[in-house]
């Protein structure tokens, strides 16, 4: 899930017709686009430079480029691809899970850079980079002791802040954080997918509140959007049934 050009684009792997497009005033589907060969879908982020969407394929190992008008293309990543985001040079940033990289391309697939990480953060989902040029990342998955948000230097080789640790449910804990959005201020909002909650932490990573608690979700958070401008959280939730995804909503909180 994304914005484009004041639309929502909502990403439902289904065959055809996989990105839904909505107004994002009245919330009514404007149109669905196709993408081509999408197999494996891990997230998608979108560019207001270049007017174009990108969707992580775990499977294919790639990523597909969709532009405004719907016409798809696809680069390789040559390691399993997960969390996306646009840094402020308008390169795109690939999350890669089992490599514990973060990889830059440009927008037409020519890799700028790869950045080792640290070697006690296993499992990285989702990355972003802040003004500085550090990076921030979630981590930890089923199996793993520690579960975390931390801020990473530039060149990758140090923890500078964290929060989280050990796996739980208590305010300084988290089961599952897969996914950031950063705001304007850098204060950043993190989903806690088997908590059930997004979580605020301030620029140095300390706890402020929690912003949407398992009261107001039906099911399990995935991803977040953050409209900067109009201070919308838009949440995607997905119901989980035999090891599948069975449905799924995009809820919207004002913060």
């Amino acid at each position: 899930m994304t914005s484009l050009a004041g639309e929502i684009y909502v990403l439902r792997p289904k065959g055809c017709d996989e990105v839904e497009v909505y107004d994002v005033i009245t919330y009514r589907l404007q149109r669905c686009l196709d993408v081509p060969n999408l197999r494996g879908v891990a997230d998608m982020t979108s560019c207001e430079h270049y007017c174009c969407i990108y969707i992580s394929d775990g499977t294919v190992e790639c990523i597909h480029r969709l532009d405004a008008q719907g016409a798809a293309t696809q680069w390789p990543v040559y390691d399993r691809p997960w969390g996306l985001s646009v840094n402020a040079e308008h390169n795109l940033l690939i999350t890669c899970r089992r490599a514990r990289k973060i990889k830059e391309f440009t927008t037409d697939g020519h890799i700028v850079r790869t950045v080792g990480l640290p070697g006690d953060v296993i499992n990285p989902w989702h990355t972003v980079q802040v003004r500085s040029g550090q990076f921030i990342v979630c981590h930890g998955g089923s199996g793993d002791a520690v579960h975390r948000v931390c801020m990473i230097s530039a060149d990758g080789r140090h923890i500078v802040h964290s929060h989280g640790g050990q796996l739980g449910s208590d305010t300084g804990q988290y089961n599952g954080p897969v996914h950031l959005a950063v705001d304007n201020d850098e204060f950043v909002f993190v989903v806690d997918m088997y908590n059930r909650r997004v979580t605020l932490l301030s620029p140095t990573l300390y706890y402020v509140r929690q912003v949407v608690s398992s009261d107001q979700l039906k099911w399990r958070p995935v991803c977040v959007y953050l409209d900067t401008h109009k201070r919308f959280l838009y949440v995607a939730e997905n119901e989980l049934k035999d090891v599948k995804d069975t449905a799924g909503r995009v809820v919207v909180f004002s913060v």
